[in-house]
This record gives C-alpha cells, structure tokens and sequence, in this order.
C-alpha cells in the first residue's frame, strides 16, 4: 500500500492507515458469504506524525462528528465486489474528507459602516418619496 497524498502538502504514511476486513452485506452473490470484501479504513488523528497541530485541529473540528471516542476517523466501503476495490474506495473518501477538513475557512464579511453621503441619498429619496405619496392622497374636508 503506498501513503495517501491528501493535498495541500500533506501525505499519510501507509503504515498510520489501519485496515479491517468483514463480510460485506452488498452485492457479489455467493461471494459475499465467502470472502470478507467490506473494507473498515481507520485513521488515528491525534497520533498521526503528518500533520501539524493546528492541521489537527482543523482535522477534529471539521469531522467531530466522525470521529470515536479516541479520537479516530473510520471510513466504511462495501458498494463493490471485491476487497481491492472497496478498499481503493476507503482511501479514496478517506482522503477526501482529510482534503475538505484542512481547506481553510473563507474569509468572513468583514461589516462596514455606511458613507456618509450614502447615508445622505438613502435619506433624500424616502424624503421624495414620503411627498410623492402625501401629495398623492385626498385633501382634507376642513
């Protein structure tokens, strides 16, 4: 197994990826009941030498929601029919997930306080059309 290029200058060593084996509930016929083609890929974030600790952190905040109690990402394929391929698929996702975790935030709206003349030209134009209006309705009975 060769190490996982993720991108953005960052590449697992193969031997940090732990790989599971089990009988897959998909398609393959008998095949199923006898070869053991679901792939389990299980990545240890907090004990990878491959990124940094703010990559880490990044890591963890964007997939909290996947990771286990210590701290690891599992990524489960069994949609093909043999193992070689379930497992390219694992690496694939697996490697996708870390790509979009450690893509930097867009920068935020940083808020900005109106012009003064545009604060000016908001003001006269409801002026206008404050008299449009008033000149528009029915004159009193007095």
């Amino acid at each position: 197994m060769d190490d996982l290029h993720v991108g953005r200058g960052v590449t697992i060593p193969a031997s940090e990826l732990e790989f599971h084996f089990v009988r897959s509930s998909g398609p393959g016929g008998q095949n199923v009941n006898r070869r053991a083609t679901r792939v389990e890929v299980v990545f240890d974030v907090d004990a990878t030498s491959a990124l940094s600790p703010d990559q880490k952190r990044r890591v963890r905040a964007a997939l909290r929601k996947r990771l286990d109690a210590r701290g690891r990402v599992r990524v489960v394929s069994q949609a093909e029919r043999s193992q070689a391929q379930n497992r390219a698929r694992a690496v694939a996702n697996l490697a996708s997930l870390l790509e979009r975790a450690l893509r930097p935030p867009p920068p935020q709206r940083r808020a900005t306080k109106p012009t003064k003349t545009a604060t000016e030209r908001r003001l006269a134009s409801k002026r206008i059309r404050s008299r449009t209006k008033r000149e528009r309705a029915k004159p009193d009975d007095d």
